[in-house]
């Protein structure tokens, strides 16, 4: 007696298959992204710095030097600059693996 063979699976077109969406995700996503950025680019002026923006940022320094608003932000570019105190060495693999060998409170020979 031979058992009938099973029909054989029909294929199902590929946008059933979840995998694909995933793959074409991806690229689509930037390419979507590029052309927002594009429209972005495109319908927004630039701003227009003024001929002395230099002088300007110095007046700008000066100013906040002399308020001694800039404190915060000294000491925490001084703490980032600060050596940091030496830890212990952490144990080694051997140490945490091995098991301690146990006392007998009497003297190896």
């Amino acid at each position: 007696m031979n058992p009938q063979p099973s029909m054989p699976h029909s294929p199902q077109p590929w946008w059933h298959y979840g995998h694909v969406w995933l793959v074409i995700a991806g690229p689509a996503l930037v390419v979507v992204a590029g052309l927002v950025t594009a429209w972005i680019a495109v319908c927004q002026q630039d701003p227009v710095l003024a001929q002395d923006y230099y002088s300007q940022g110095l007046n700008i320094n000066k100013t906040l030097a002399k308020q001694g608003s800039l404190a915060p932000a000294m000491q925490a570019r001084n703490h980032a600059a600060t050596p940091i105190a030496p830890q212990p060495p952490l144990p080694s693999l051997s140490q945490l693996v091995s098991p301690a060998k146990p006392s007998t409170g009497t003297p190896a020979d």
